[in-house]
């Protein structure tokens, strides 16, 4: 059956503009590193983004290695746009990303151009796209000068293979350097996108002053604590949970001290009307500085739920220095080696 999206769509997000940009996004947007890989039924992935774009999400965040297997991700998104959303490409943002292990040897990882290029044309012809719209420094390479890196993105650019360019997880310090060898190859710097939670909190400190004062946007990924700022914890890991399989969330970060943390925030998200997830969400976007915040979603019911986070976005002074008590760094930032 043809798809046909909501005639309101567009009434129902709230959108931000990225930095000193000209693009905006919606204030949650869905990423795709879980979930859409060939380990899920393609037509549980084709509801769900449909889903998204009725309720207004404009933006779709892939990576070349997101799957499972390596690739799948870009693989169901291409057959999706060709069915479902193609008619629609000049109303979305799609990005993906390049920088982690992707295949064997040298040159299948980190951030030359020789990995950086080749990887952007292989996720074009996964999606099946001519170009897309931002394109990622996944990861900084600290044994590649940032020059080749930050040229390499450049030349997408030139090349006409992505309209826009971001870096992921790279810190204050080398925000500035890539901002600035972007700005003298003519290129400027849309978007940051780190992890960022109440129980993960490193981009307070320098990095959304950084974006600040270079005109870029910030969209935050894993602002659920890869699940752990969900109800699904609160009493134990449930058999199926992420915990559960050993993956990106390891179950040595269920401590008693984070789960104390967890049911007292919790209980501040039930007195606001709130799950504690879409209070999670709802904290990551309370700052103007942050354009979007990243969901994943396993269902329909899911994403609907998530979305229903900007439903109540204010906090008052109690509520924040509340949450502040329990908000704390609980050890879980995967990616803090890259930002260090």
């Amino acid at each position: 059956m043809t798809y046909v999206p909501a005639d309101d769509r567009y009434e129902r997000m709230t959108y931000r503009r990225s930095g000193r940009s000209g693009v905006q996004l919606p204030m949650v947007s869905l990423g795709l590193w879980q979930n859409f890989g060939h380990d899920r039924p393609l037509d549980t992935s084709r509801a769900i983004v449909r889903r998204a774009f009725d309720l207004g999400i404009t933006h779709f965040d892939l990576a070349n290695n997101y799957g499972p297997p390596y690739g799948s991700a870009e693989e169901n998104f291409g057959r999706l746009m060709h069915d479902d959303l193609r008619p629609f490409r000049d109303e979305l943002v799609i990005s993906s990303k390049a920088g982690y292990d992707m295949w064997p040897g040298p040159y299948g990882e980190w951030g030359s151009r020789k990995y950086l290029l080749a990887s952007l044309d292989q996720s074009l012809g996964r999606m099946g796209l001519e170009y897309v719209d931002i394109f990622y420094s996944h990861r900084f390479d600290p044994d590649t000068p940032l020059e080749e890196t930050m040229g390499a993105l450049a030349s997408a650019v030139q090349q006409g293979k992505t309209l826009y360019v971001g870096i992921s997880s790279y810190s204050a310090e080398k925000t500035h350097e890539a901002a600035q060898i972007l700005g003298e190859l003519g290129v400027k710097l849309l978007i940051h996108q780190p992890s960022y939670s109440m129980l993960n909190r490193w981009i307070e400190p320098e990095l959304l002053d950084a974006l600040e004062e270079l005109g870029a946007g910030c969209i935050g990924f894993s602002p659920l604590a890869q699940g752990m700022l969900t109800d699904k914890y609160l009493h134990g890991i449930p058999e199926g949970s992420r915990a559960s399989r050993h993956g990106s969330l390891s179950p040595n970060l269920i401590t008693d001290t984070a789960m104390e943390k967890i049911r007292a925030l919790n209980e501040i998200a039930q007195r606001r009307g709130q799950t504690l997830a879409q209070m999670a969400l709802a904290w990551t976007l309370r700052d103007p500085r942050m354009t979007s915040t990243l969901v994943g979603a396993s269902s329909v019911e899911q994403l609907e739920s998530n979305v229903a986070a900007i439903d109540n976005l204010a906090f008052s002074d109690a509520e924040l220095a509340g949450i502040d008590r329990y908000a704390t760094d609980a050890d879980i930032n995967l990616w803090a080696k890259s930002s260090a």
